[in-house]
Parts: C-alpha cells; structure tokens; sequence
C-alpha cells in the first residue's frame, strides 16, 4: 500500500528548459533593445550632420543685379553690389557679414563697423540689418586704397555668418569710367 518514490528526473528535465528558454527570450530581448537605442541614436545622430552640413554648404545671399564700380583717376575706387537672400534662405545678420578683399598683393577683411564697407540703403525693408525676404542692401566697399587700375584681376568674397560664402572675381575694364558695369 505504500507508494515507493522512484528517481525520475523527466519533470526536473522540462523546468530546466523553460528556465532556459525564458533566460534566452530575456536576453535576445534586451540585446534588441540595446541594438535598436544603438541604431536611433546613430539616426538621430546622422540626420543632425546632414541639417547641419547642408546648412553651412548652401549658400543664403547671392547678388542682385550687375555689380557697379565707380572709378576716379584711371583707378576704381569703390565697388557697389546689391545682396537678397537665396530662394528658400533664412535671414542673414548683415551687421555680422565679414567681406575680404583680395588681389595680387593685397588681403582684408572687414565688417559693416569698418570704414572700407558702407551700407547705403535697405531696398524693400524695415530699418534693421537682418537681410529678409523680399529685401534687399546696398553695400558699398571702398577698394579706393589698393589702386585698382585697368584691366587689374580682384576678388571680394562675402561670407555670411552661417552659410557658404559668396565670391566674385572681377577685372577691372581696359578704360576706368566713373560709372561701369563690372562683368
């Protein structure tokens, strides 16, 4: 009538198993937890290089119109261009634009509080010095210092605070007039 216990390890056998097959679901969940943390940090990461580079790459002003020089003494003294904002561009901190002048022998840069740079008008705007849609500055650079004479090769670049900058390479007319078109 006594039941006799006998050593059977079939059940022991199948509590293991699921011990280890739950061990195995936790852990494959995890790692696929780490993993896809792992790939939206590097998306997320990616995406903000990509706005950033096309940010600084593309550039935000461009020229309107012809660029004018007026010339004095067979030499040109000054250069005027007119700046907007590219199609799509965002404001632009004109107070903040640095230009550099360069030639066969000389260098600068300036901003807008230098002497050598002069805005003359906002076409198209309010009062401030932020470049918007729809407007348009008149800047004025006096390159009178570096006697430019004819046919001399000078380059300005301008170079907004965020974005690409702007060069133009010019030469200056066989004749210096008082007022020409530089192309």
């Amino acid at each position: 009538m006594f039941k006799k216990f006998f050593n059977d390890d079939k059940a022991f056998t199948g509590l293991e198993a699921a011990i280890v097959l739950v061990a195995f679901v936790v852990v494959a969940a995890v790692f696929s937890y780490v993993m896809l943390g792992a790939g939206f940090y590097t998306t997320q990461k990616s995406q903000e290089v990509v706005h950033t580079g096309v940010a600084q790459a593309s550039s935000s002003i461009e020229i309107s119109g012809d660029v004018i020089a007026a010339g004095a003494s067979d030499e040109i003294s000054n250069v005027t261009v007119f700046l907007q904002l590219t199609a799509g561009g965002s404001a632009v901190d004109i107070n903040k634009t640095i230009i550099t002048y360069t030639d066969s022998s000389n260098h600068a840069s300036y901003k807008l509080s230098d002497a050598q740079m002069n805005i003359t008008e906002d076409h198209g705007g309010d009062d401030d010095l932020l470049l918007e849609k729809f407007e348009k500055f008149e800047v004025l650079i006096d390159i009178s210092s570096y006697h430019i004479g004819a046919n001399d090769e000078f380059q300005i670049e301008i170079k907004p605070p965020e974005g690409a900058s702007y060069t133009l390479q010019r030469q200056a007319p066989p004749q210096i007039d008082a007022i020409m078109t530089l192309y």
